[in-house]
């Protein structure tokens, strides 16, 4: 089985995915650097190609627009990408909480490295910490990644994490749903660790508001049938009206007793999922019976980030850790949030 997991670490409990090396409380940089895997920089090198002249001998000829990056270590090819694109080095990403742990009291939490060194990251605990009815646990931890495979800017996001089951979900800012929460540095520009801690300097709001919505949620009673309309909306992207949702539960549980019967029966798209998450809202997940879950949006939402770290369909841990931080399990969870806030209105 391929595994993208380079190499982590981690102080305290284990983290959710089950990754990593165990590291004792408050080491320094370099330790974290080394135990993570992110103990090399990325170098990069002129492109260059073979061709033949007229007379058919081998020559090599320089591509000047473009470069091509590897890891100081092992001298592995990470990517090939033009002149303008400026680079973060591993321990840059480790350096950016420094002075957040020494004077600000975060502590970080886990950082490693995916894809052989093509992307990696760093998270930190910023000591918010809230909880709901029924001694329901969420902290704030911001996380900071990087790739440099074009598949992710550097990016400093706000994150919240369920003390009761370690489900991850990215705060959204009020008023500010197209950046979701996130300050994204493109390649194209050089990486500047203060001015981005500048940006990020809303933090005590952003936290205060994401609970406050999650507190709501948490206080919003739901039927049956808006849940089933719920998870039809956030795996279908459909929009239900309260006319059609009547028959939107019907047809969901006839794909329940359909697959129940028959495992191998064609239902409905993503009818398999939406029938696990249906039944962990139902009192089988992780703190779905806490007074904050039972009955509420805040429940589905809490069983939508449970599927999706722990439960949706992946190649391997490290494959879904990929994609519930910045793939497609990323995308669901925004749109589960956004489907749950709608029931606020």
């Amino acid at each position: 089985m391929a595994h993208q997991l380079e190499q982590m670490a981690y102080v305290g409990q284990t983290p959710w995915h089950g990754l990593g090396n165990q590291l004792t409380h408050h080491q320094p940089i370099d330790v974290w650097a080394q135990q993570a895997g992110m103990d090399w920089r990325i170098e990069s090198s002129d492109v260059s190609y073979m061709a033949q002249n007229q007379r058919g001998q081998n020559i090599i000829m320089p591509f000047e627009e473009q470069r091509v990056l590897y890891r100081s270590d092992t001298h592995a090819p990470l990517s090939v990408v033009s002149q303008r694109y400026q680079e973060v080095q591993p321990k840059e990403i480790l350096h950016f909480y420094k002075d957040l742990t020494e004077q600000a009291g975060f502590e970080l939490e886990t950082a490693g490295v995916l894809k052989g060194g093509k992307k990696f990251w760093a998270l930190a605990r910023t000591g918010q910490s809230t909880a709901l009815k029924g001694k329901d646990v969420s902290n704030g931890y911001i996380l900071l990644a990087t790739a440099c495979d074009g598949t992710l800017a550097t990016t400093a996001q706000f994150t919240s994490i369920r003390v009761v089951c370690n489900n991850t979900l990215a705060i959204a800012l009020r008023g500010q749903a197209s950046s979701v929460g996130v300050v994204k540095v493109p390649h194209s520009t050089k990486f500047d660790a203060d001015k981005v801690k500048q940006q990020l300097g809303i933090s005590v709001r952003a936290w205060e508001e994401h609970m406050y919505e999650m507190k709501q949620l948490s206080q919003r009673k739901v039927t049956q049938t808006e849940a089933a309309a719920y998870f039809d909306a956030v795996f279908n992207n459909t929009s239900l009206s309260n006319t059609e949702q009547d028959d939107s539960i019907i047809q969901f549980y006839r794909n329940v007793a359909t697959q129940a019967q028959n495992n191998s029966a064609k239902t409905e798209p993503n009818g398999r999922s939406m029938s696990k998450v249906m039944r962990m809202f139902n009192g089988h997940g992780r703190g779905a019976e806490l007074s904050s879950a039972k009955e509420t949006a805040y429940g589905l939402l809490c069983s939508m980030t449970e599927f999706i770290d722990h439960e949706r369909r992946a190649m391997s841990r490290d494959h879904r850790l990929d994609s519930a931080w910045f793939g497609a399990g990323a995308g669901l969870k925004q749109r589960s949030l956004e489907q749950a806030l709608r029931m606020l209105t």
